[in-house]
């Protein structure tokens, strides 16, 4: 296993029986890691229980699976990189930053007290994967309506707490019931796969995209007006339209209508939705394949 500073060492099962040897620190830590399963507090638990034995100033953990990027404190000079994995599971990386060269024997106290992070983050990971299918539509792979009434209250309460704005995109997928009679719904089913595709290939790492019913997608763009959720819509229909699906020894093209509304100061959960739902269907009415914004009533 390296020592060096600023180069990975993996951290393992593997040293986790080899280090059974424990004192009292790992079993206070490894207490303190079992009241969650959330790895912002996983991470931090564990930074503030070894900051006594080991200082450092900051930290940094990555995650790929979930997409995390958890960090804390200034970056610093010297550093210590640590890929965590138990069997075949890989549980992220942990880096520690500080201003003097971290010493072999903290490295040594370091990679023992790591063993103590391990199984933490195991059913941290098991946990989230679990949620994450429960929320995750299976044909499509995007978020599912249950996540999505979740996402959005938390993303209003967040826009209203931090003044940010917040806008919503509804998107359905034109005459779908005549791709589903004509071809079947399997090729229905590749249909709904190949727009969602479309969607997430158009939308920033920062936006969620929900299978609300059917062959209708909700898209959340969070800190993004409505000058912004239109450009968004626009990118979307446009990638839509110019996407060709081939079936047996067809092929057709796919459209969309799109309705957009952003958030306003009295809106509920409902009547953003309601904006947003009423200006695709004034999408549609008006001939499909268009982007269409929430109508603004007019005081007289």
């Amino acid at each position: 296993m390296k020592k060096e500073s600023a180069n990975i060492a993996i951290v393992s099962n593997n040293t986790f029986e080899a280090s059974k040897s424990v004192n009292l620190h790992h079993y206070d830590i490894s207490s303190a890691l079992q009241t969650t399963l959330e790895f912002n507090e996983l991470i931090n638990i564990f930074s503030s229980k070894i900051k006594a034995l080991i200082p450092h100033n900051s930290f940094v953990y990555e995650n790929n699976e979930f997409n995390l990027n958890i960090s804390q404190g200034i970056v610093t000079k010297y550093s210590c990189t640590y890929a965590l994995k138990v069997e075949d599971m890989q549980l992220g990386s942990l880096k520690l930053m500080r201003r003097q060269q971290f010493e072999e024997d903290e490295l040594n106290l370091l990679e023992s007290l790591l063993c103590s992070l391990i199984y933490p983050l195991k059913n941290a990971t098991l946990f989230n994967r679990a949620l994450k299918m429960a929320y995750t539509d299976p044909l499509t792979k995007t978020n599912n309506r249950t996540s999505f009434d979740s996402a959005l209250e938390r993303e209003i309460q967040l826009s209203h707490r931090n003044s940010r704005h917040l806008s919503v995109i509804f998107f359905d997928i034109d005459h779908f019931k005549d791709i589903n009679d004509h071809f079947g719904h399997e090729c229905g089913d590749i249909a709904l796969s190949s727009a969602a595709n479309c969607i997430k290939e158009v939308v920033r790492s920062s936006d969620m995209v929900f299978r609300y019913g059917g062959e209708e997608f909700v898209i959340l763009l969070s800190d993004t007006d409505i000058d912004g959720a239109l450009i968004m819509a626009e990118r979307i229909r446009k990638k839509i339209e110019n996407h060709t699906i081939a079936y047996g020894m067809e092929t057709f093209k796919l459209t969309a209508s799109l309705g957009v509304s952003s958030l306003k100061g009295c809106d509920t959960i409902e009547s953003l939705i309601k904006r947003a739902d009423s200006a695709m269907y004034q999408a549609k009415a008006k001939g499909r394949n268009r982007v269409q914004l929430e109508a603004i009533a007019v005081l007289v």
